[in-house]
């Protein structure tokens, strides 16, 4: 390309722009070329300068010893300690260099936690930051830019002018192509820190340099739509942030002293079962630096006043996130130069510390005794001890705190304060654990005498936001009420995530795969029979299920499945990942996971088949005629030991029931075969366990459902694509409403339940107070079961709903009300005392139906990575509870209306031509027509639901058994009929 007059190009202006940059606002040396020692990968006259500056009496003591010899000494001997494979740069520079007379140098000086030290802030300030161009690291081999600190090189640049018509993508190129990285400058832990790749739109990063196989990610903001590269820059370039923020001293010191480690992993040989260990280091990518540094600053302002939500997608690196929080957030200091927090505590909601976020944890720098891990050899007392000694960093289970509070093993807390870091808040946040959480840290002790009411409102207290605790929540997929517990407040007045790293930004980038990309839907048909003479009347919903139970566990239907998985796995997944690959099988129970493991063995070993083998998981035991199952016993090896034994080339297939859905990571799981309802949020977190890349192998996903419909598997994602955001919650009228239902059904006597605290709250209780509360609770127990079976449903399911709304909203907000609390606890201890018969829903179907013509039907394929962000979410309202009508038919009547929705006679024509029948019913509906015309779409819906049901009855005779399913079932009905909603709106709409 012919060059222009004004034309931006990389040397003369880019890298100048830059070298300007660092100078005039980071106060850099620059450096010339010359002065690099290739061999040392050092500028030796800055080294001696900084070492002179900061510690003249330590190089006066070597002068002394070494003699004339002093300064190549010094250099060389700090070269072989860098070059040590027990140490490295990064090793030196934060522990400097020890001499054989005793005498210690230090390569770099820390920034000081507080002000109080002016000789430690004089240090650190001496750090010298220097940078040179066009540097060669070998001979015809030249490197843009290297960054210096204290003369020692840690940073090496590319750098491309998209002006120029290159990009970041010929910097990685160059760096892998052209760059000898045996070179000192690149050499592992000895040679630089980080490789640089980037032009003026984006910045890639490497701490490895090694050739082709060299892994080059993304080090962006993320742009203003949550995808890959970084926001346009209306004063300058896009990545200036990296000369701005990045290069300064503050931060480079930072990112050594705190972030920057290496990292020892424990590598199983999947085919030998050997281990051996191999190391890398780990460098932060910008979301987690940015999103550390932000929560670090509002708490030096805001101490212990406010709780976090951090919503970062999977394949953020959220166990390092974690771990790098825990460290700093162990000495970090408020404006004051206070120490704010006693102990750090992070908590996963899995019943053994995942020992990834343990290892990470303890990969960090730290002193001895730092860091105490609940593994599972120490109990509940280990945890309460821990807390009430000198630990800083405490990692452990949720379920610990549970069991601490229902033993009291812990006095008074309320003098400490606590960062709490939640690993998988989405699912740790549960009312009852979150709230022994809150009570055990807690702990306020007062000399006054307390009242009744002063206890209650310390409890209502206890169990929501405390003083001395700040909570940092970490999910990639926050519920609604997760976002009211921990949320912040935007813009708009709405809660949402603290820190933001989406799942859009997360594929874009490399990080994960779009499980969506392939996604294949199959159906089962079959036909039922009565196998009875009689016919009996039973309740259909009941029946419903139980049939569909039998069903999913038929023996035919769990060979044509298992078929299909084996042939499916063995034919277009086994081959990939060179060879590696592996699948799960999501089963809807634990005896469905029993029977489908029989199968799978018995359909392999008919067929001969040597290289694909299961694993089954579920806990517990099952009982399946009258033999008892566990997972140990089929597997034939521990809980614990099956994920490394899934990881060996031994085992193809993991069948669960339930376990390993969610918090499951193995990167070689390429394909999913579902056989379980999925909805919303265990949707995204079950299929989301493919969604792990696999370097260097370029790994595909599939999935095969045999339950879900793909737009109801993509509608679960939409919310948590980009950003999540609470659009709608709990309010004290939405708990008093359902209160006003609790009132009126008559069980309950405000008197009994002023009593009935009094006594709860009485410091001593005798034999004689528990007997008169169970009295109290006793006459209201009697009231209930007076009422009808239908009733009592009705009343328990309302009770329950009030306690689970009213515990979340004084865990989410400050609402305080002790006469409501008072019934709170009364109702708490009632529910455990009502229970509501079976109703008639005691019978078995097994012996009164057979079931014949079973076929598997692929009903769609799905090969778009189109998700439409629907970020706002809502808490579902507590509301009165309404019971099923138990309406009773006959088994005839049932089996019909199941057929007609699986057995191959209805589908797929007759529904096809029967659901077209009713979008031209509702085309000439006069009333459709005119709610089209004056409503937006959300309020048409409403019209449009009872319209539908005026179609069904309007057109009975064209098609009896199938719009008498329609009426009947609302989920299918809802299913069949909103097809069309959007498009009979507008079509009304226009006047079509």
């Amino acid at each position: 390309m012919p060059v222009t007059a004004n034309q931006l190009r990389e040397k003369e202006d880019y890298q100048q722009l830059i070298l300007e940059r660092l100078k005039e606002d980071n106060s850099y040396l620059i450096r010339s070329a010359d002065k690099y020692n290739p061999r040392l990968a050092m500028d030796t006259e800055v080294l001696l300068q900084f070492l002179e500056n900061t510690q003249p009496d330590v190089m006066e003591r070597l002068r002394k010893f070494y003699k004339t010899k002093t300064d190549q000494t010094i250099i060389n001997f700090i070269n072989q300690e860098i070059n040590k494979s027990s140490r490295g740069l990064l090793d030196v520079l934060k522990n400097g260099v020890e001499f054989d007379n005793g005498a210690t140098l230090n390569l770099m000086f820390r920034r000081p936690a507080t002000a109080f030290n002016p000789k430690a802030t004089a240090l650190y300030n001496a750090n010298l930051l220097s940078v040179m161009e066009e540097v060669y690291h070998k001979e015809d081999e030249r490197i843009d830019l290297v960054i210096f600190l204290n003369g020692l090189a840690i940073f090496t640049i590319e750098l491309k002018c998209n002006t120029s018509g290159q990009n970041y993508e010929d910097a990685i190129k160059q760096f892998k192509e052209e760059r000898d990285h045996n070179t000192r400058l690149f050499k592992f832990k000895s040679g630089c820190l980080t490789c640089f790749a980037m032009d003026l739109n984006e910045v890639f990063m490497c701490t490895e340099l090694k050739g082709m196989s060299s892994f080059f990610r993304p080090f962006n903001k993320g742009s203003e739509d949550y995808g890959k590269g970084n926001p346009h820059n209306k004063d300058g370039i896009n990545v200036s942030y990296m000369w701005e923020d990045i290069w300064t001293k503050d931060r480079i010191i930072f990112l050594i002293e705190r972030f920057i480690f290496v990292e020892k992993k424990e590598i199983l040989n999947p085919d030998t079962g050997k281990k051996r260990y191999s190391e890398s280091v780990i460098f932060p990518r910008y979301h987690q630096l940015r999103s550390i540094e932000k929560l670090m600053n509002d708490i030096i302002d805001n101490r212990t006043n406010c709780n976090y939500l951090i919503e970062h997608s999977a394949g953020s690196g959220k166990t390092n996130t974690i771990a790098w929080l825990a460290h700093i957030l162990s000495s970090l200091h408020d404006r004051s130069d206070k120490n704010i927090f006693d102990n750090i505590l992070i908590i996963t909601d899995r019943i053994i510390v995942d020992r990834q976020l343990q290892n990470a944890v303890s990969s960090i720098e730290h002193k001895l005794g730092q860091i105490k891990v609940m593994d599972d050899k120490c109990t509940s007392t280990d945890l309460a001890d821990a807390l009430a000694g000198n630990t800083k960093i405490i990692v452990t289970t949720i379920h610990k705190f549970y069991y601490i509070l229902n033993q009291n093993l812990l006095g008074n807390m309320g003098n400490k304060s606590f960062a709490v870091l939640i690993d998988e808040a989405h699912s740790s946040t549960d009312g009852t654990l979150m709230r022994a959480v809150t009570s055990v840290l807690s702990g306020e002790e007062s000399d006054e005498e307390k009242t009744e009411e002063d206890i209650i409102r310390e409890e209502i207290q206890r169990n929501g936001k405390q003083e001395n605790v700040s909570m940092i929540a970490f999910t990639a997929t926050p519920k609604p009420e997760t976002i009211q517990l921990f949320g912040t407040l935007n813009d708009q007045g709405q809660k949402a995530a603290f820190d933001l790293y989406p799942m859009k930004q997360a594929i874009e980038e490399g990080y994960i795969l779009n499980v969506l990309e392939n996604y294949v839907t199959w159906k089962t048909y079959f036909h039922l029979n009565k196998n009875v003479e009689d016919d009996p009347e039973l309740h259909s919903i009941v029946a419903k299920r139980k049939i569909a139970r039998f069903i999913d566990l038929h023996d035919t239907n769990i060979a044509q499945k298992i078929e299909i998985i084996i042939e499916h796995f063995r034919n277009n997944v086994a081959h990939s990942l060179g060879g590696k690959a592996k699948a799960m099988v999501i089963t809807s129970s634990r005896k469905a996971a029993v029977l489908y493991k029989q199968e799978f063995e018995k359909y392999i070993a008919s067929h001969g088949y040597p290289n694909i083998h299961a694993l089954v998981a579920f806990s517990g035991k099952v009982k399946i005629k009258d033999t008892e199952y566990s997972e140990p016993g089929i597997n034939g090896i521990s809980e614990d030991e099956l994920p490394e034994e899934f990881n060996k080339s031994s085992y193809q297939v993991l069948l669960v029931a339930d376990k390993y859905q969610t918090g499951f990571d193995q990167p070689k799981l390429a394909a999913m075969y579902v056989d379980k309802k999925l909805s919303k949020t265990t949707a995204v977190q079950t299929l989301s366990r493919l969604n792990r890349i696999y370097p260097p192998y370029d790994k595909k996903t599939f999935i095969l459902d045999f339950k879900n419909e793909y737009e109801d598997i993509k509608k679960a994602f939409e919310p948590f694509y980009k950003d999540t955001i609470l659009f709608e919650t709990i309010t004290p009228s939405d708990i008093r409403h359902v209160e006003k239902v609790i009132d009126g059904y008559d069980i309950l006597d405000a008197e009994d339940i002023d009593a009935f605290n009094a006594y709860l709250y009485k410091e001593k209780r005798t034999s004689k107070d528990k007997s008169k509360m169970w009295s109290l609770l006793d006459k209201s127990r009697r009231a209930f079961e007076k009422k009808t079976q239908l009733e009592q449903v009705e009343v328990r399911g309302t009770i329950a709903r009030f306690l689970k709304g009213y515990t979340f909203l004084i865990q989410a907000t400050s609402y305080e009300n002790v006469d409501l609390h008072k019934k709170y606890n009364f109702l708490a201890y009632l529910i455990k005392e009502i229970n509501v018969g079976g109703g008639g829903n005691d019978f078995d179907v097994a012996d009164k139906i057979t079931v014949s013509g079973f076929r598997q039907e692929k009903t769609s394929e799905n090969n778009s990575t189109d998700v439409e962000a629907k970020p706002e979410v809502k808490i579902k309202k507590p509301k009165p509870a309404q019971p099923e009508v138990v309406q009773k038919k006959l088994l005839s009547a049932i089996i019909d209306e199941i057929n007609a929705m699986y057995d191959k006679g209805y589908e797929p024509d007759v529904a096809s031509k029967s659901a077209m029948q009713i979008r031209d019913l509702l085309l000439k509906d006069t009333r459709l027509k005119v709610s089209a015309k004056s409503n937006p779409l959300e309020d048409f819906k409403f019209t449009y639901e009872d319209s539908v049901e005026d179609a069904l009855v309007a057109g009975y005779e064209q098609n009896m058994d199938f719009y008498t399913l329609l009426l009947e079932n609302e989920e299918l009905r809802e299913r069949i009929t909103n097809v069309y909603m959007e498009e009979i709106y507008k079509l009304l709409r226009e006047g079509k």
